[in-house]
């Protein structure tokens, strides 16, 4: 029996769609072995469909350990995951069972196998061996009173539970942000170098593969465009699309490029503080955002950065008047803009959002023409915005920009925007579940401008798209800028995206704005700690 698994001309189809064709790799016990590429190539379809985890259908072969999986009953199936394979999925709130503590999740996983029940000792070193504090206090939480780094943290003791001699990682921490995605795949790595494991690593990061991966796979529309060490591919990728993928990639080392030139200051934020009350019969309150205070010209781009839970996008929606705001200031050219209760249509059209995930912002049910003009039929703004004739200005904004079509009513405001954003005409008749990721994100994009902003409130605006998708939707932000001399405040946990995009980038820590500087000089010369540990994480 040979060991090690052996995947041969690899196919998978869904129905009549061949998904993954002719695919070929071999993973050595105790190598790690990436798939890269970007969304849709055929990555997860790889990893999960010879273990029966996909709804494609594999043909060609892959051995495990000698065990031929293509065609194997379920049954069998079954049997191997349970002995052989431990499995790290990407969303670790879905993959944990909500009404279950995590002892109860590392007893199931520990038993899948026919082991014995684990004792609390033994499950307090498998919550040891991953990094968690307060180990005993954790067994008996259940998944939503853990933090999204604390809960992959769990998942990866659960798969790793029942001692497997292979771990699949499907994105294991795309949804994490920069100083987490580095704790969690250092873990990964150092788990699979201390107990022998190999791993089949799925991910889009090519930044972070290069650092943790042994050999890597470029897939290409289901094919293998490139393979070779994933140092070697990272530096020098031989194929175009490799080139284009690296390109697309952010890294603190590449060059800086220019930036528009920005105006007068256009918004300020003073003081701002928003606490909530604490969940449940506990007395008290949270302080998400304290004190707060920044600054943002026309034409700039301000990067708000930090770790998951830091306040990044409460402050961002309670700027846009979103979500609420316990006290603190927001002036508008120097006019103090009411509570968000009390702003009128004409403060709200001022700054639109453009949310993470793009299709859970788009309504289903509705086309695309109709989500781009949901703003204009809400907000109802007098003619003057749209280059009609009649009205005063507005106070806030003396010389709001000219909107491209002079019709109230929208009269081919939606073809025009579906053009500016880079998407054809008829993609008004479509409903979002025929859109991509990257094209409902220009809808929503383009709802954001159908209200002729002045501003746009970015909150992870990229996070969920892979590198080429993103790196398309920031040179649309880049264009947009430029031509419509919008201001941007963009949220994002990536530091090397706000490197590369933003004048000025503010770092927040437990609520808290602790540094914010030009991008060179904050990069130059860091002060905060929080500083320090993000540029750390993401070198």
């Amino acid at each position: 029996m040979s060991d090690g698994f052996i995947v041969q001309n690899l196919s998978v189809r869904i129905g009549d769609r061949l998904i993954v064709e002719d695919i070929s790799f071999t993973i050595n016990p105790g190598e790690i072995v990436a798939l890269a590429g970007a969304s849709g190539a055929g990555k997860s379809m790889s990893a999960m469909t010879p273990f029966g985890l996909s709804a494609g259908v594999a043909s060609g072969s892959a051995m495990l350990d000698g065990i031929e999986l293509v065609g194997l009953p379920e049954s069998a199936l079954s049997r191997v995951r349970a002995e052989k394979i431990g499995f790290v999925f990407q969303q670790p709130l879905t993959a944990l069972t909500p009404h279950r503590t995590v002892q109860q999740h590392l007893q199931e996983a520990a038993m899948q196998a026919g082991g014995a029940r684990p004792d609390k000792a033994a499950m307090v070193a498998m919550l040891d061996a991953v990094g968690l504090s307060r180990t005993e206090e954790r067994l008996a939480q259940y998944p939503h009173r853990l933090s999204g780094g604390e809960r992959q943290r769990v998942l990866i003791a659960a798969a790793l539970a029942h001692s497997p001699r292979y771990l699949i990682a499907d994105e294991p921490v795309s949804a994490l942000d920069a100083a987490l995605r580095g704790e969690i795949m250092a873990l990964l790595v150092r788990l699979c170098r201390e107990r022998g494991m190999a791993m089949l690593l799925v991910s889009h990061d090519l930044a972070g593969i290069e650092h943790h991966a042994d050999r890597l796979l470029l897939l290409d529309s289901g094919k293998v465009s490139e393979s070779g060490t994933a140092r070697q591919i990272a530096n020098s990728p031989a194929t175009d699309y490799g080139k284009r993928l690296m390109a697309a990639t952010p890294r603190l080392s590449e060059p800086l490029q220019p930036l528009p030139e920005t105006g007068a200051t256009l918004l300020e934020a003073e003081g701002v503080h928003v606490h909530f009350p604490k969940p449940g019969w506990r007395r008290g309150r949270i302080d998400a955002v304290v004190e707060a205070s920044l600054t943002l010209a026309r034409g700039e781009t301000l990067a708000l950065v930090g770790g998951s839970g830091s306040g990044k996008s409460t402050l961002g929606r309670a700027i846009a008047g979103l979500g609420p705001m316990s006290s603190g200031t927001i002036r508008w050219r120097g006019e103090a803009l009411p509570p968000r209760q009390r702003r009128s249509a004409e403060h709200r059209r001022l700054i639109q959002p453009v949310f993470q995930d793009p299709l859970a912002s788009l309504d289903p049910r509705w086309s695309v023409a109709d989500i781009i003009l949901e703003p204009v039929r809400w907000l109802s703004f007098p003619l003057p915005f749209w280059g009609g004739a009649g009205g005063g200005a507005s106070q806030l904004s003396t010389t709001p920009p000219p909107h491209p079509n002079p019709s109230p009513r929208g009269e081919g405001l939606v073809e025009h925007l579906l053009e500016e954003v880079g998407l054809p005409r008829d993609f008004a008749a479509r409903k979002p579940a025929s859109l991509s990721g990257g094209q409902a994100q220009r809808v929503a994009i383009a709802r954001a401008l159908s209200a002729n902003p002045e501003m746009l409130l970015l909150d992870e605006a990229t996070s969920a798209l892979d590198p080429l998708v993103a790196d398309g939707v920031v040179a649309l932000f880049a264009r947009l800028q430029r031509e419509r001399g919008l201001s941007l405040l963009f949220i994002t946990h990536d530091l090397a995206l706000a490197r590369r995009v933003a004048h000025r980038i503010a770092v927040m820590e437990a609520g808290r704005i602790v540094e914010c500087a030009s991008r060179v000089e904050l990069f130059a010369n860091p002060q905060a700690v929080a500083t320090k540990r993000l540029i750390a994480a993401s070198g």
